[in-house]
């Protein structure tokens, strides 16, 4: 079939590709047991990590929304695309050459243009406008540079670029490199006219947009000339890579610094990222064209690990935040007073703290590295307040305090910002400062922050985002929008893939993905499991998912499937009895040994083989129940202890099978009359399953 890839090129893509490695691009993880790593969901919004991977498997999870599945799955969803395109991506980046169906063909669909193509194009047009940049035409664009301090090496560092004043620059390179016009006009590097395509962006410095992951995806242009007539800023338009309210410009290069330092600052344009990661903010990012909105917060939280924690925000000894810090930069005038007052509102859907700095004399961050020096923009960074304070201060700048009616107006504006703060500790505490900024009694405050609080609406879901100011800079937040935020999720239809059955690469076995509300958990949470016969059941079928060579030695392909009395946990079982059991796993190492792999490498492409063959064998219900059991974490966390403590569960299944047969013996013993002949056989019986019971305590302890 036309565009589909052969297995055998998918895995070797699984193979090749680390889990830990793609997921981490995206989430910041931490250790979680054996073999076990969690973080913040990225497909839907939590405070509480219950997104889990296991790198040995290959397999990710989450307990909060029931999306589970492999590496390729994971690309699937967060980069939204079908299963032949995050095939490619992997492959690109594992250095693994595909061949499909087709002859080496890849079909290109309806679009015209496949994801990769649309990253292709931009690839050449970076190359194009760098190009450009160094030329004579391109003298002006280098001047504005220099003026506002960026030498060479920085120009290099970000990639800047310029696109000549011409009407078909680009699409002359563009078509030169072999791509079609469709594929040019759904990239956005053109716009189509009367006279069909031309250069979107003509005598303008050009900043490439990355995602996250490093590809450039769009780009930012500024123009150079008054003569210009068109917009101060102009971005790519919303395409099938672009989608501006969940980019950050600099996330590429920052990412790793803001999962390390767990903070993350937010500029207001290009320069001032350039200019902030140059003078040693290299956490800095911006919006690009946009607002910073909610999918943006979603962004910065799974960066920063923004988790429930009551202490988030505490500055410590080091100056650091405990939890982590989001800090906006604004300039000081009274737009920026604006931007901040309407970032308080966003603030409330950060766990961690979040602050606010603020130049002197209404600088930006360009513009103190150019004035003032690398240390003085990591001096103003270092100084940020709390967003709280700086905002309600922000609204009594210029009221007359010393007068009754400046107080009043002051309290009547900033009692309801106070009622706002959902931490009630902080609220009290914001509550007596108040108090103390207006030079009013405490008690008065208060009263004014509690009728304040009873007259607000109940909000359910904050969908408020910031929008640019009239000069358009972008990532400048000053005005907000409630829902102009684009959904980053794709609809329940676009999520279910008709599993079990043949995907779009032919393969089987990939899971049904649905919306997460249609989507619970096939098994309760293990801590809320009360039962110790069930508890024992669900570790079992954990280590025999998870740990199958273990599971082998320990005997559990002899387990019969009455042994386990859950149903859900008989089902499952019955899946791992038709994939093969430990056994199937073995040969499955054995043969990839056979054909060259080092042992380490094929038991873990055989445990991610193994568990995939198991969902296979299972329908809709149970192949979640194995995705969730191949990856929650295992109680024994040293690994040290893991054969002992398989063994000593697999014991405990067997004695709870044993101990089920004595009470059935029992039972009809007493029913059994003593001159029955049937009386002495049970009770041999009885005694041979009393003295097996005794030696499978004897083994556990």
């Amino acid at each position: 079939m036309a565009g589909l890839i052969k297995r055998e090129a998918i895995d070797e893509v699984r193979s090749r590709t680390r889990i830990e490695d793609v997921v981490s691009q995206y989430v910041q993880l931490r250790p979680d047991g054996v073999d076990s790593q969690k973080g913040l969901c990225p497909f839907h919004d939590e405070k509480t990590p219950s997104f889990h991977i296991r790198p040995h498997i290959g397999r990710w999870h989450c307990f909060g929304c029931g999306e589970g599945g492999d590496v390729i799955s994971f690309v699937e969803r967060i980069e939204h695309v079908s299963f032949v395109e995050a095939v490619e991506i992997l492959a690109r980046k594992a250095g693994v050459e595909l061949v499909y169906e087709n002859n080496g063909r890849r079909d290109r669909g309806e679009s015209g243009a496949t994801r990769q193509r649309l990253i292709d194009a931009h690839r050449v047009a970076v190359e194009f406008y760098v190009a450009q940049l160094a030329l004579q035409q391109g003298e002006t664009a280098r001047q504005m540079l220099n003026d506002r301090g960026f030498d060479a090496a920085a120009v290099e560092r970000f990639k800047v670029g310029y696109s000549p004043n011409s009407w078909d620059g680009l699409l002359k390179e563009l078509r030169r490199h072999g791509f079609t016009e469709r594929e040019i006009a759904a990239s956005g590097l053109a716009s189509q006219g009367n006279r069909g395509l031309y250069d979107r962006f003509r005598g303008r410095l050009m900043w490439p947009i990355m995602s996250i992951t490093g590809d450039p995806i769009g780009f930012g242009a500024r123009k150079i000339s008054d003569d210009d007539n068109g917009p101060k800023y102009l971005n790519t338009p919303e395409t099938a890579i672009y989608k501006k309210s969940q980019v950050l410009y600099g996330l590429d290069m920052a990412k790793r610094a803001i999962s390390q330092q767990r903070r993350i600052v937010v500029v207001e344009g290009y320069t001032d990222v350039m200019a902030a990661q140059l003078a040693g903010v290299d956490t800095a990012v911006a919006t690009c064209g946009t607002a910073f909105g909610s999918d943006h917060v979603k962004i910065v939280r799974r960066l920063i690990g923004d988790g429930a924690d009551p202490a988030a925000g505490v500055i410590l000894g080091s100056g650091a935040a405990y939890g982590g810090e989001i800090i906006f930069t604004f300039d000081g005038d009274a737009a920026g007073q604006k931007a901040a007052l309407k970032a308080f509102e966003e603030d409330q859907a950060f766990a961690a703290q979040t602050f606010v700095c603020v130049a002197p004399e209404g600088m930006d961050p360009c513009e103190v590295r150019m004035t003032y020096g690398d240390e003085a923009v990591r001096q103003i960074v270092a100084g940020r307040r709390p967003l709280f304070e700086f905002a309600i201060r922000s609204v009594l700048t210029g009221l007359p305090l010393n007068t009754a009616e400046g107080r009043t107006t002051g309290l009547r504006a900033a009692a309801p910002m106070v009622a706002s703060i959902r931490d009630r500790v902080l609220r009290g505490e914001y509550t007596r400062q108040l108090a103390g900024w207006l030079g009013m009694d405490e008690g008065t405050v208060r009263h004014a922050v509690v009728s304040a609080a009873r007259m607000r609406p109940v909000q359910t879901r904050n969908t408020a985002r910031f929008e640019g100011t009239a000069d358009h800079r972008p990532g400048r937040p000053e005005a907000m929008h409630p829902g102009r935020a684009e959904s980053s999720s794709p609809s329940a239809g676009q999520l279910q893939s008709g599993w079990p059955g043949q995907t779009e690469s032919g393969q089987l076995g990939r899971m049904k993905l649905e919306a997460p509300d249609q989507m619970p958990p096939a098994l309760s949470p293990r801590n809320a499991l009360r039962d110790p016969i069930e508890r024992v059941e669900r570790e079992a079928l954990g280590i025999y998912l998870q740990l199958p060579g273990l599971a082998g030695a320990a005997q559990m392909d002899e387990l019969p499937s009455q042994t386990f009395t859950v149903p859900i946990h008989r089902r499952v079982h019955d899946a791992i009895r038709a994939a093969g059991g430990a056994a199937a796993y073995e040969s499955r190492v054995n043969e990839l040994i056979s054909d060259g792999l080092a042992i380490d490498r094929a038991e873990s492409d055989a445990a991610g083989w193994y568990v995939q063959h198991v969902i296979d064998q299972a329908d809709d219900v149970v192949a979640r129940a194995v995705a969730q059991l191949a990856v929650e974490s295992l109680p024994e966390s040293r690994v040290d202890r893991l054969e002992r403590y398989v063994w000593g569960i697999a014991v405990s299944l067997i004695r709870q099978g044993i101990t089920r047969q004595i009470g059935d013996v029992r039972s009809r013993l007493q029913r059994t009359s003593p001159d029955d002949p049937q009386y002495s056989t049970l009770f041999s019986r009885l005694m041979e399953l009393e003295e097996q019971r005794r030696a499978c305590e004897a083994q556990i302890e």
